[in-house]
């Protein structure tokens, strides 16, 4: 083997290295999640600490996933290449950002066990099972690099944002009506809007896939439906 294949091979190694490690920590961050739901269901204090501290591990991981996107960029790296670079610097970010929002839905649950269970978690749930399939969805694309499927995400985070205004006006409902409701509501609507930004870098990372995939060529343009922000 020549020098110069031998180059290329290293490069191409470090590479599929980079988007192994991004794939383990967005794995990460959407087992994070799906833990932090099963916890809110079962009101479990001890798992909703662990998910906690579970947190400093996808931090660490994107701190490796900086290095090695540093060592690639050194490289003298062409056009296609600095889209791989740059994609993978975004996505990690999301995915850090994915992790914590995880993390603060189990640390919420921790305060809202100390009140008796209310109807609307179960809306909870729902939110957060349509944020978990958003983000692994968003993952795969970026794995396979499925322009497609990354825009099929991104579309689909309207359903997300409609899901969530319709459980946000439950809530509001429900705390006008009963006063004793209102502390627990509003860690429920916290956590609801973890959920929903959730789905918003689960999309960050589907058009990340496709900017890696097409470079600068132009997204179509998408529904969004937070009502919460902008009633009709």
């Amino acid at each position: 083997m020549n020098e110069h294949n031998h180059i290329v091979q290293s490069y191409n190694a470090e590479q599929q290295r980079l988007t192994d490690e991004i794939m383990r920590m967005g794995e990460m961050a959407a087992s994070q999640l799906e833990a932090a739901l099963d916890v809110v269901e079962r009101r479990d204090d001890k798992a909703a600490a662990r998910i906690v501290a579970n947190d400093d591990a996808i931090d660490a991981l994107e701190k490796e996933i900086s290095h090695d996107v540093m060592k690639l960029a050194l490289r003298g790296p062409l056009a296609t290449d600095l889209r791989i670079i740059l994609a993978a610097v975004r996505i990690a970010s999301d995915i850090e950002r994915i992790g914590d929002y995880a993390a603060n839905v189990a640390k919420r649950t921790q305060t809202l066990n100390l009140t008796p269970p209310l109807p609307q978690a179960l809306g909870l749930r729902a939110l957060g099972t349509l944020a978990l399939r958003q983000v692994r969805d968003a993952m795969v694309a970026y794995r396979d690099l499925d322009a497609a499927a990354a825009l099929q995400v991104r579309d689909r985070d309207a359903e997300l944002d409609a899901q969530y205004t319709a459980l946000f006006r439950e809530l509001l409902t429900y705390m006008m009506e009963d006063a004793h409701s209102i502390t627990p509501c509003t860690h429920l609507l916290f956590m609801a809007k973890n959920l929903e930004r959730i789905g918003d870098h689960a999309t960050n990372i589907a058009e990340n896939t496709w900017f890696r995939v097409n470079g600068d060529a132009p997204l179509p343009p998408r529904d969004k439906r937070d009502g919460t922000i902008d009633p009709p």
